[in-house]
């Protein structure tokens, strides 16, 4: 399953920091940031809840970019 998520972040190189916290989370089989856009698109692996995942999205991206927002 695909989901689009609104995201607030200031700069190319930390929605690319972000891309990656959010591809480095279990539960997500893919993720991209679009800067232009931003927006955040994240493909979750089979079987997981996408609010869970959402939640340690967040707490990823929080870790290496502490600024930034996404609207769940």
């Amino acid at each position: 399953m695909k989901k689009t998520y609104k995201i607030e972040v200031d700069c190319a190189n930390c929605a690319n920091k972000m891309e990656e916290a959010a591809r480095q989370t279990q539960g997500v089989k893919a993720a991209t940031v679009n800067f232009m856009t931003l927006k955040m698109i994240v493909e979750f692996e089979d079987g997981q809840d996408p609010k869970q995942v959402m939640q340690a999205v967040r707490e990823n991206c929080k870790r290496v970019e502490d600024d930034c927002e996404i609207y769940l």
